[in-house]
């Protein structure tokens, strides 16, 4: 009996520990998140960004996307300001672009570190996907810098993007931005 009590203990210690270090992925900076807001300021979900060893991973959970079902674009944008909610996000800026890439996912000369796959919204305009990107990363150790000096956005527009057409893929007005921190 004493010898599984001794196994059951050193068994959790080892989860501990395995614990401890997975935090300490957020205090090394390895992991943001970003809450969304739509065209009316309203609060409809967020983001997580995990950063890896060849790039970012984001999983998005968003509820009452404006317009419904459908193909949206997103993209990462150069800028982390959402607040301009009522002119359609435009103070999130471009993509994230140092090198000035093609925009487009199919284009010969993209796609740029802010392009990434459509998401889908169901008929309630509810999202949950994964996303990754191995063009971008939050300190710039893979890809493009997410997070410089004055930060960065995850944009969705209303429409897909076709991944080809300059400057977003026809992805047409922004209807929710989330800006990403850590």
């Amino acid at each position: 009996m004493m010898k599984k009590t001794l196994i059951a203990v050193a068994a959790a210690g080892i989860v501990t520990a395995g614990v401890v270090a997975a935090g300490s992925a957020t205090a090394d900076g390895h992991t943001a998140t970003a809450q969304f807001v739509n065209t009316k300021g309203e609060a409809i979900g967020k983001a997580e960004l995990t950063q890896g060893p060849h790039g970012t991973l984001i999983r998005l959970e968003l509820r009452g996307l404006a317009d419904g079902s459908g193909f949206h674009a997103i993209h990462i944008h150069a800028v982390g300001d959402c607040s301009d909610h009522d002119e359609g996000f435009q103070a999130s800026g471009g993509h994230i672009n140092p090198e000035g890439k093609k925009h487009g996912l199919m284009n010969p000369d993209g796609p740029d570190p802010g392009d990434f796959p459509n998401i889908y919204a169901d008929a309630n305009g509810d999202v949950n996907h994964e996303l990754f990107t191995p063009l971008a990363s939050l300190d710039g150790s893979v890809g493009a810098r997410i997070l410089d000096e004055d930060g960065a956005a995850l944009v969705i527009h209303q429409n897909p993007d076709d991944h080809q057409t300059q400057p977003i893929g026809g992805a047409g007005p922004r209807i929710a931005c989330g800006v990403i921190e850590r």
